[in-house]
């Protein structure tokens, strides 16, 4: 005869997380985590989520998963206390995952401790032979998450996500029976750095209006053709999604270069181009606001990053480049500034805003 939730339920621990079955001492902390902004901006969670709803879930969705084999879901317990939720979806032997943290347990490696036993245990004993990911675009944490436990970035899905009426685009991710449970790819990390006039920084929420100042801007658009238009906060929004999963497969770092002084954004520096035909290379690109230009600090910001780069406890590069029209004059003063050495003239290599195509000179600087 089997066993009914919760006895079915198997406790998992590696000494720092539990996963085990919910109970009645669980509904508060798990009202309290659904009805959390972070938690909704990034769920399909009801707006208006109850007592009730949580009570529902724990103590109907959850039990009915287990019993009729539809879904495994699991409280997540650190230190004693309820952290959040972790769920696999789907009868074997293809499923995928879900996850929430309580607002207490971010930031000290839970999530991914849980999605580990959770993962461990389909592949042993539950019949899995692969566990899907899947995640709003932008979702840094949870990509974070499926990351560090050894999913396979699969990329972009659009259309992945019906939720609360809306169809949206979705990241996709997969682990499979046998994969090692460690990161795939090295994440590019924006690591924050200290200079006189500026400082280099991830990207903020609050610096999307100024994403779209700088590249609604005519002089930023002559030199870069390919933005949208008209520029939008949906498109700064998607080109720093972007950053964030081009970090992730380890392709390239972007730093917002902003004023020590305000912490306002004047500008933009990325390595990219970091798992071309030479993995130790990298490309440097680079934008400035409006009214950050004249002032030095973007020439600044570039001489950080190439610091940054070329150390083995950064990026670790041992080459860059550095590509610039042949009349961009600015971009071209900064190259030589920190030392790049020319190399030639690409010629008809890239068309500007105003539909001309011109000739780019490359730079390189080694290590």
């Amino acid at each position: 005869m089997s066993l009914a939730w919760p006895l079915n339920v198997p406790v998992l621990s590696d000494g720092f997380v539990t996963l085990r079955a919910h109970t009645h001492a669980d509904l508060d902390d798990v009202h309290a985590m659904g009805v959390d902004p972070v938690t909704q901006r990034w769920t399909s969670i009801p707006l208006d989520h109850t007592i009730e709803d949580s009570e529902k879930f724990v103590l109907g969705t959850i039990p009915r998963g287990w019993d009729d084999g539809t879904a495994r879901g699991w409280a997540i317990e650190v230190e004693g206390r309820f952290a959040g939720n972790i769920d696999v979806r789907g009868a074997a032997p293809i499923t995928d995952v879900g996850f929430a943290l309580h607002p207490w347990a971010r930031g000290r490696g839970a999530m991914t401790a849980a999605l580990r036993l959770a993962v461990d245990w389909c592949f042993t004993e539950g019949g899995v032979e692969v566990v899907h990911w899947h995640a709003h675009v932008g979702n840094e944490a949870s990509l974070r998450v499926a990351h560090a436990a050894g999913f396979t970035l699969n990329g972009l899905i659009p259309g992945l996500l019906n939720e609360r009426g809306r169809v949206l685009d979705g990241w996709s991710a997969t682990v499979k029976f046998g994969d090692s449970p460690e990161p795939r790819t090295r994440w590019a990390e924006p690591t924050a750095v200290e200079g006189d006039q500026v400082g280099l920084r991830p990207m903020h929420d609050d610096d999307l209006p100024r994403v779209v100042e700088a590249c609604s801007d005519p002089l930023t658009r002559h030199w870069l053709a390919g933005l949208p238009s008209p520029y939008t906060l949906a498109s700064a929004r998607e080109y720093v999604a972007s950053c964030v999963w081009q970090a992730a497969l380890g392709n390239k770092a972007t730093w917002a270069v902003a004023d020590r002084a305000t912490d306002d954004l004047v500008g933009m520096v990325t390595v990219m181009d970091m798992k071309g035909a030479s993995p130790e290379t990298g490309e440097i690109g680079y934008w400035a606001h409006p009214d950050a230009r004249g002032r030095g600090v973007t020439t600044e910001a570039v001489g950080l990053v190439i610091r940054h780069a070329f150390d083995p406890a950064g990026l670790d590069r041992q080459r860059l480049t550095l590509f610039a029209g042949v009349d961009n004059r600015s971009s071209t003063a900064i190259a030589r500034h920190h030392g790049f050495r020319h190399l030639g003239t690409q010629r008809r290599a890239e068309r500007l805003g105003d539909g001309a195509l011109v000739d780019l000179d490359c730079f390189e600087l080694l290590r």
